[in-house]
């Protein structure tokens, strides 16, 4: 019972072993699988010596899988204990029962043997698959009758162990070898025909392929049957052993053959037919044509007369000629019934009939050999009976007997037409054309009559093949021979009528994502090129990021095709694309465009943005993708849309502003995330902007502009930066009012003779200027504007506060005496009212606000104001120094009118508080000069000057505390200062003299012999006025006018009454 149980696990496992070999092996996980020697299936190849782990690794690596180094790797690991590699760990798990395998056990394995990897082996013989027994089974004794895989013995191979091995088995095996390594995928490339109900294969075509190329080259009289024993050298065959080296050269232009021979074996070479295979086909073809007397080759039935004329004794194994008529049955199939030419008209019996047929030749090998050679016989007599006449049917007008319709109906023909075409590729270096590519494509041209080719179909396989290898190998060479072979394609109207009605006919009906579909020629072939383009070309960004060059070549092969499917009768439905070609080059642009743009966002919400805001980076990078696109690709795209540059900036535009919209209206204050995203945005229209005026006229960029719905980056910027302008004003006047309220009007030192709340207030306004600046947002004219209005009216303010509290001259000046020299009516009613007139009255009103303003505060009030006109100058010109720096472009739209404004502005950007300074200033100057005269001098100026007569008080008393004021005013005040203050304190002089002359009062006494004594006077108080000075010989003419001029006044009012 438990022996039963062990077989029946035995069993289940290897029934579970096969089906997942057969799953991997037979499915797309492996890419290439090389058989062992000996072996053409994998019905040769014994899976229960095939190791299941060197399988699976060569799955996950989607490398080529070698069955002979999966047999070896299984008997390497025979002995051994099964492991998973995974290390140590502290759990295990059990995929069998453990109450099979009873107790576990009592003692140590034994150690493991050191073992050393062979040299190359011998090939093991061999194995007769059956189910092992757990004691002895045939596989231990097949290995004890040669060698053991384990053993420390091993015979090496050597080169007369080579020469043993039969080219007949070497050349089965090469035929099925893929040499042709496959970097990238051309999946999407597949033809849009339905699939073989036969199950062909793509080397079932391809020995087709050369076996109809062979019957075509006979019938040109160039089929030669090669000898067998052919002589190579040693190292020839231990590389077609080991397999084909890169450094060894094929069949190179000097070692072939000359005309039909050499070109032929050239083929066979390229498309990787054996040379026994070649014999027999050849053998055959010649075997058949015998006692056909007028019989041209190609018109021969080929695989019908392969059949008939090679037997099985020409092959070494019997699962490859079983293999061999599988396929010969199946192509008959597919050309006479599936896909034929002519057709089998009203009925179907003679379909019916070559079914059972076909299917009885299948059945006679499995047959008694007599019994089934008999069969076979029998059914290949039949099969021409039925076939001959039918495939010899005239179509398309041709004549009975010159071509056999047996391989030219579609989709065959195409499908066997390309396997020919391939051949054109060096198979050393896929990217390239083999030297005879110009021999191969004339020689090709023989097979036309049988393939049904014409010239649109052979250009138009061509191409497909070309382009296909072109994605395979990414070699510019082979596309530029593609899109060569497009531009032949003739368009409908540059085809014959009888090749329009032929192309016409040609249809399949494939299954599509939406259904079936019925496609023509054209369609099957130009279609998958069409989408491949267009799927690249709809993400140029990524697919041509490195190679932008090749993108015009795709971009030729996308229009090319396009035009060529335009013309099919079925393109209303099956192009889904606009009608002209800049659609197009449109809808490449929005989807690559797109893609470009949301892996741009992927990409930031990845990586780490707290350092920035992620809308300011978006922008950035979105600028980096426009000028990336501008750069590489536009010049492209604009060779076929002359404004692809200006849909481009569209776009981004657009996707842009859908992410910063939400943005801009939650935007209240100046943060750091405005101050962040602001900048970024506007930096970035701006740039779009001009890239599509750069590139379109002004009446494509104006049509273009009036589609883009602009960020208005400047209009909600202004609003927010006129929210902190006026915030920041209302604070630097909150300053100014403190500043004048801790002014103690005291010089900063000898040097700076000016008050300190000058120089505070210039430093909150200077602050805010800079904090002003260092704003990145955009701005317009009118911010500045506003700050300037804002600043100028601090200022106005400040000269305002300056002269607040400052009395008038009419404050300082005494009133006129009671009995005057003109006013008698005064003198009258002083006697009534007496107390009008009260010469005290005015003094003790005003004396404490003018005691206060002592000559030192005005000068230092002075230099401050004039500290702030000339500070406020170079402020005005460091703003707009800054503002052209920050602006160094404007839009061009609003170009001029910037400028007229700008232009506007700067003439009167601070003219109102230079103004008001300098009307503060003058009128500092002129109190000054009647304060000192009118008050601080008026004892010996007004009051006792000329006092009872000229003779007894000279002017001579007046000059020295003159002189002292004088020499008080031009040591505080600033140099520039100095002539106006003199000035003024000239005029006040003059002023009070000549109110000392005319309303002197009764107490003074004038004669006509004073005159002289005046005029003494009025020389020495010019020359006391002019002596402290170091003035200019201007500013000296001027104190001669003056007084030239007040003299002239005193004399006509004092000395003409007298």
């Amino acid at each position: 019972m438990d022996e039963e149980n062990a077989v029946e696990l035995l069993q289940r496992f290897r029934r579970d072993r096969r089906i997942l070999l057969d799953f991997v092996l037979a499915g797309s996980l492996i890419k290439k699988v090389i058989m062992p020697p000996g072996a053409v299936t994998l019905d040769d190849v014994d899976l229960d010596q095939v190791s299941v782990d060197y399988v699976l690794n060569c799955a996950k690596k989607g490398g080529m899988l070698e069955l002979s180094e999966a047999i070896r790797d299984y008997h390497d690991h025979t002995g051994l204990p099964q492991m998973n590699n995974s290390g140590s760990a502290g759990e295990y798990f059990l995929v069998t029962n453990p109450e099979s395998y009873g107790s576990p056990p009592k003692r140590a394995a034994p150690p493991v043997p050191d073992y050393t990897p062979p040299p190359v082996l011998a090939p093991p013989p061999v194995i007769t698959p059956s189910i092992p027994d757990l004691d002895l089974s045939p596989v231990a004794s097949n290995i004890s009758q040669s060698e053991s895989f384990n053993s420390t013995q091993v015979r090496e191979l050597t080169v007369d162990d080579i020469e043993d091995f039969e080219d007949d088995d070497l050349d089965e095996t090469d035929s099925l070898r893929i040499s042709r390594r496959i970097r990238n995928d051309a999946a999407d490339l597949a033809l849009g025909l339905p699939s073989f109900k036969t199950g062909i294969i793509e080397d079932d075509l391809r020995e087709t392929a050369y076996e109809i190329l062979l019957a075509c080259a006979g019938a040109a009289g160039g089929l030669i049957v090669p000898s067998k024993e052919k002589k190579k050298d040693k190292r020839s065959k231990l590389m077609r052993k080991l397999g084909r080296s890169r450094s060894e050269n094929v069949v190179s232009q000097s070692q072939r053959a000359p005309g039909m021979v050499g070109l032929l074996e050239a083929m066979r070479v390229q498309m990787e037919i054996s040379e026994a295979m070649d014999i027999r086909t050849r053998q055959g073809l010649l075997n058949a044509l015998a006692g056909k007397v007028g019989k041209r080759m190609d018109a021969l039935l080929v695989p019908l007369e392969l059949l008939c004329c090679i037997s099985r004794s020409e092959f070494s194994d019997k699962k490859a000629y079983i293999r061999w008529q599988k396929r010969q049955l199946n192509i008959l199939e597919e050309g006479l019934l599936n896909h034929t030419a002519v057709g089998f008209g009203e009925s179907g019996r003679k379909a019916s009939e070559l079914r059972i047929l076909l299917a009885k030749i299948e059945e006679s090998e499995s047959l008694p050999p007599s019994t089934g050679e008999l069969q076979r016989t029998e059914c290949l007599r039949s099969l021409r009976e039925i076939t001959a006449p039918l495939a010899e049917r005239p179509a398309r007008g041709d004549l009975t007997g010159e071509v056999c319709h047996w391989a030219d109906g579609y989709h065959l023909n195409v499908r066997l037409y390309e396997k020919l075409l391939v051949s054109v590729f060096d198979m050393l270096d896929e990217g390239k054309l083999t030297e005879e590519v110009e021999e191969i494509l004339e020689l090709l041209k023989s097979t036309w009559r049988v393939l049904g080719i014409t010239e649109t179909i052979h250009y138009t396989c061509y191409a497909w093949v070309l382009f296909r290898q072109h994605v395979v190998t990414n070699q510019q060479g082979i596309l530029q021979h593609a899109i060569e072979q497009l531009k032949k394609i003739p368009l409908k109207e540059q085809r014959g009528p009888q090749e329009r009605l032929h192309l016409k006919s040609l249809h399949s009906r494939v299954e599509g994502k939406q259904g079936y579909q019925d496609l023509s020629f054209l369609q099957s072939f130009l279609s998958p090129i069409q989408k491949w383009a267009d799927k690249q070309l709809g993400d140029y960004h990524l697919n041509f990021a490195e190679v932008p060059v090749m993108m015009e070549n795709i971009v030729t092969v996308a229009m090319i095709t396009r035009r060529l499917l335009l013309e099919e009768p079925e393109a209303a439905t099956m192009q889904s694309t606009s009608a002209t070609d800049r659609d197009q080059i449109e809808s490449y642009i929005s989807s690559s465009i797109k893609n470009a743009f949301t892996r741009i966002l992927q990409s930031l919400e990845k990586s780490d943005t707290k350092h920035e805001h992620h809308l300011a980076l978006l922008a950035e990078e979105t600028k980096k993708l426009l000028k990336k696109d501008t750069t590489l690709f536009m010049p492209i795209l604009s060779q076929r849309h002359p404004q692809a540059t200006a849909v481009s900036s569209s776009l981004l535009h657009r996707l842009y502003g859908n992410k910063l919209k939400p943005f801009l209206g939650v935007a209240e204050h100046l943060t750091e995330d405005v101050v962040s995203v602001f900048p970024a945005a506007d930096d970035l229209e701006q740039y779009m902007m001009e890239l599509i005026l750069s590139s379109c006229g002004e009446e494509t960029a104006e049509i273009y502009s009036r589609k883009i719905v602009p960020y208005q980056i400047e209009s909600i910027s202004g609003t927010l930066v006129m929210r902190w302008v006026n915030s920041q004003l209302a604070r630097i006047l909150g300053w100014v009012e403190r500043a004048i309220q801790q002014e103690r009007w005291d010089p900063i030192s000898p040097q700076q003779r000016h008050g300190s709340s000058i120089v505070e207030v210039f430093r909150i306004v200077e602050e805010t200027v800079d904090q002003f600046f260092e704003l990145k947002v955009p701005m317009r004219s009118s911010e500045l504007s506003s700050l300037f209005r804002g600043v100028d009216n601090a200022f106005q303010v400040y000269a305002n506060h300056v002269i607040d509290k400052l009395a008038t001259k009419e404050d300082l000046i005494p009133p006129v005496p009671i009995l005057t020299r003109y006013k008698k009516e005064a003198g009258i009613k002083a006697f009534v009212k007496k107390e009008l007139f009260d010469p005290r009255l005015p003094d003790e009103r005003r004396s404490t606000e003018i005691n206060v303003r002592t000559t030192p505060t005005l000068c230092v009030q002075l230099n401050t104001l004039y500290y702030a006109i000339n500070e406020l100058n170079k402020l005005e010109d460091g703003i707009w120094e800054r503002w052209t720096r920050k602006k160094p472009r404007q839009k061009l739209i609003k170009k001029s009118l910037d400028e007229k404004s700008k232009s506007f502005m700067q003439k009167d950007t601070f003219d109102g508080s230079r103004k008001d300074i300098n009307a503060a200033i003058d009128r500092i100057c002129e109190f000054t000069g009647t304060k000192i005269i009118f008050w601080d001098l008026r004892e010996p100026f007004i009051n006792n000057l000329y006092k009872s007569s000229v003779s007894l008080s000279r002017f001579e008393a007046v000059i020295e505390p003159l002189d002292t004021e004088l020499c008080q005013l031009c040591d505080i005040i600033v140099e520039p200062l100095r002539d106006r203050i003199v000035t003024s304190l000239l005029q006040a002089t003059l002023d009070g003299l000549l109110r000392v002359l005319l309303d002197g009062g009764p107490s003074r006494v004038f004669s006509l012999g004073d005159g002289k004594l005046l005029e003494e006077d009025v020389e020495v108080l010019k020359v006391s006025e002019i002596r402290p000075l170091k003035c200019q010989k201007s500013f000296l003419s001027l104190v001669e006018m003056v007084f030239h001029e007040e003299w002239l006044k005193i004399r006509y009012h004092a000395f003409g009454l007298w």
